[in-house]
């Protein structure tokens, strides 16, 4: 491999590393936000500012190529609805009701994190990418970690609503397939644009939802609580929600995609509750008994194992 395509598997990786990360907070706010708020309002609130500060990138950022906004084209729009119906729609749609279903993040991003699973199937027969035994291999090592995590006793482990269980594997399949639009969409078509094209689909399917089950008054009834310690927590965690997973994580997640592929970029999902573990065990005071040290020992390797063959097969 060459040398630049060494730096851009580094900074592709990187990228992954970041946006699993601030994902692995994700499921924290969205906990403490709807101990507040209504599902769908959350939602509204959350992705109604992360279109309009995408919007205002675009525009001011016009002629750099991460974040410049282009105009969408007719013969693309099939794409975009797809993978806006896909997600963010119902997949956050799924996620939020299944973090309300289950009672511990850490299980919730467990279940959410199974994608590697899917991707390779989906890859090599919608895009024809080649998936090798080392890829196969890396993403069962940590999968097989994730699931010592979910496995391993907690202070926290009650499941809550069996229901959450198969909300969370539908949510992971809208991922995967709007992962597949991602990988499929022109280059021309910058981060940026992508990620503001298909959040922007997902609101024409969410607003309207929201009017008919919750409504203005949701959020109208806020400005006579927000002197309310848990209502301002819930707005922080809107805030981190929109800035940084529905944007920042999103457009880096989908730098990285498009450089290392689908399989390669879904099998980084495998070390969001690795991150969320550490976050509870840390913040909260959730126990980590020596399973989950080990499941996390396990997640990291498998990566390591599934982004080896890449570099072997590009050199």
């Amino acid at each position: 491999m060459s040398v630049s395509g060494n730096r851009t598997q580094y900074v592709a990786v990187a990228a992954l590393i970041v946006s699993m990360i601030i994902w692995s907070v994700s499921g924290i706010a969205i906990k403490h936000a709807l101990a507040v708020l209504p599902p769908f309002t959350m939602i509204v609130m959350r992705f109604v500012p992360s279109v309009l500060l995408m919007l205002i990138i675009g525009l001011v950022r016009r002629k750099h190529s991460l974040f410049c906004l282009q105009r969408l084209e007719w013969r693309d729009v099939p794409l975009f609805l797809i993978a806006g119906f896909c997600q963010p729609f119902l997949y956050y749609l799924l996620e939020t009701y299944a973090y309300d279903a289950l009672n511990s993040p850490t299980i919730a991003e467990t279940l959410l994190s199974t994608s590697p699973l899917l991707s390779p199937i989906f890859a090599a027969v919608l895009l024809r990418e080649r998936v090798t035994k080392y890829n196969i291999l890396g993403i069962l090592i940590s999968t097989a970690g994730v699931f010592a995590l979910m496995l391993a006793g907690s202070t926290n482990y009650s499941i809550g609503s069996y229901w959450g269980i198969p909300l969370a594997f539908a949510a992971v399949s809208a991922a995967v397939i709007d992962s597949i639009m991602m990988r499929k969409a022109p280059l021309k078509y910058s981060s940026l644009s992508f990620v503001f094209y298909t959040q922007l689909v997902s609101l024409c399917f969410f607003i309207p939802i929201w009017f008919i089950k919750e409504g203005p008054s949701a959020i109208l009834d806020l400005r006579f609580q927000i002197s309310n310690i848990e209502v301002q927590t819930a707005l922080w965690c809107v805030g981190y929600l929109t800035v940084f997973a529905s944007v920042t994580a999103f457009i880096l997640f989908c730098y990285a995609l498009r450089q290392i592929g689908v399989t390669q970029a879904n099998a980084f999902n495998n070390i969001r509750p690795a991150f969320t573990a550490l976050w509870m065990f840390l913040f909260f005071g959730e126990h980590l008994p020596l399973a989950k040290w080990i499941g996390m020992g396990l997640i990291i390797f498998g990566l390591f194992v599934c982004q080896k063959q890449e570099k072997v097969s590009d050199s």
